[in-house]
């Protein structure tokens, strides 16, 4: 048992200033496969290491997808280390040999969850879906099926089901990201906005959308050039407006 403190230092530099120098990295095997499985944070910096034994040394992890299923939590689009988590995640889902319910699965939870996400983080998570979208094109069947749910209580997918394949994302469609289309942010509105049309072969670069922070995107409309917009189609007359408004009828000024 390691403090909590210790074990995110140890796991943030694990995969390049321990692992390369390890004769044997394999002995890290139930170390991370453990902190794989505590959740949070610490189940998110497990993943670097863990990717290189499954990618470099064939580490066979049988629950591995439906674990990092269970890590997607409103707070995935919150936490400091989204950047990493996303980028890994990215690779994971990366394979045409994955099978298209778990892709849905993955794609449907990342929708629903972002209906509370932030800005910053929705104009990286649309174009990640659309990626998916890009390399598993049996899942495109939550975009194009014409017969969605009337309403929320009617949808199929099971939120609260822990295991990909009984969440039953594919009998579902993606009416979360319509509803981003009416987006308060116009950049979010917009991105949500390609799932009408027909997606190009060509794969969106999210890599410089993962780091994105708020203040960035702050930054980018204050430095918006201002353009003068008409606000009253007639000059106001008067304190309260035009001469017959309901103002003028309750109200006077000595």
């Amino acid at each position: 048992q390691l403090p909590t403190g210790l074990y995110k230092k140890v796991l943030v530099i694990l995969h390049d200033s321990v692992l390369p120098y390890m004769n044997e990295p394999m002995l890290m095997m139930d170390f991370l496969t453990v902190a794989y499985g505590i959740g949070g944070a610490i189940s998110l910096l497990a993943l670097n290491g863990l990717f290189i034994l499954i990618h470099q040394h064939n580490l066979e992890y049988p629950d591995f997808y439906k674990k990092l299923y269970s890590l997607l939590d409103p707070s995935i689009y919150h936490v400091k280390y989204r950047a990493r988590f996303f980028h890994l995640t990215d690779l994971f889902l990366s394979s045409s040999h994955l099978p298209a319910y778990l892709v849905a699965a993955f794609i449907k939870r990342l929708a629903r969850l972002a209906l509370t996400a932030p800005p910053e983080a929705l104009l990286m998570i649309i174009p990640f879906i659309c990626n998916l979208f890009r390399r598993h094109p049996a899942c495109r069947v939550l975009v194009h099926r014409p017969e969605g749910p009337a309403d929320m209580s009617e949808d199929p997918y099971v939120m609260e089901e822990e295991e990909p394949s009984k969440s039953r994302a594919l009998e579902s469609s993606l009416w979360e990201i319509q509803s981003l289309q009416n987006h308060y942010h116009p950049d979010v509105a917009k991105a949500a906005a390609v799932l009408n049309q027909s997606l190009s072969e060509m794969e969106d670069d999210i890599s410089g959308l993962l780091e994105l922070s708020a203040y960035e995107l702050f930054d980018k409309e204050v430095k918006k050039k201002a353009v003068d917009v008409p606000l009253e189609f007639e000059q106001v007359r008067g304190l309260f407006g035009k001469k017959n408004d309901i103002f003028s009828e309750h109200f006077s000024l000595d």
